[in-house]
């Protein structure tokens, strides 16, 4: 877990505080790079739930997590997130378990939407209005962040699960470090 606050003294002391024999917490004053990581983190569970839930198969996940960390480290390093902050356990951390586990709210969400399944009463997944807030201001800012889109497209119901993936596997190619 990572506490984080303007106040690196602050943070320190919270998560000494807070941390356990069973909750190891880390400091931080990164406030920006925590919260991006925290709230993108859902949109992606969200999209590797639907990939799962369409059987895509764990090729596919691995590749979109990949790339969504590309978009999430995108979006950090524009709004002034540290790059190491975005690495630790409040960025890829986060992400990696988000995206790969079924407790997670998102993911649930994205398979039942990768299944077909109705969505209405489904609890809560936060990445829902995050996917199309996050996409706005990528768009708005010159961002590339293809997967956020798709999936802000995809919950929209301006796209099926299908084109998204085709839209996604049919752009111009670059290389793997054209980040």
């Amino acid at each position: 877990v990572v506490v984080a606050a303007r106040d690196e003294a602050l943070a320190a002391d919270l998560a000494a505080r807070f941390s356990a024999e069973n909750l190891r917490c880390y400091s931080s004053d990164d406030l920006i790079g925590v919260e991006i990581g925290g709230a993108l983190k859902n949109v992606f569970a969200i999209a590797a739930g639907a990939i799962t839930g369409a059987g895509l198969g764990a090729s596919a996940q691995a590749a979109m997590v990949t790339r969504g960390f590309v978009e999430l480290r995108r979006i950090g390093a524009a709004f002034g997130a540290k790059p190491e902050t975005l690495m630790g356990l409040s960025g890829l951390g986060d992400l990696l378990l988000t995206c790969s586990s079924a407790q997670s709210r998102n993911f649930a969400y994205g398979l039942a939407l990768g299944q077909g399944k109705p969505l209405a009463g489904l609890p809560l997944a936060e990445g829902v209005p995050t996917a199309g807030i996050a996409a706005r201001i990528a768009a708005e800012r010159g961002i590339e962040a293809p997967i956020i889109s798709a999936v802000a497209a995809i919950l929209d119901g301006k796209v099926t699960i299908g084109h998204a993936v085709t839209a996604l596997m049919t752009r111009p190619l670059k290389t793997e470090t054209d980040i």
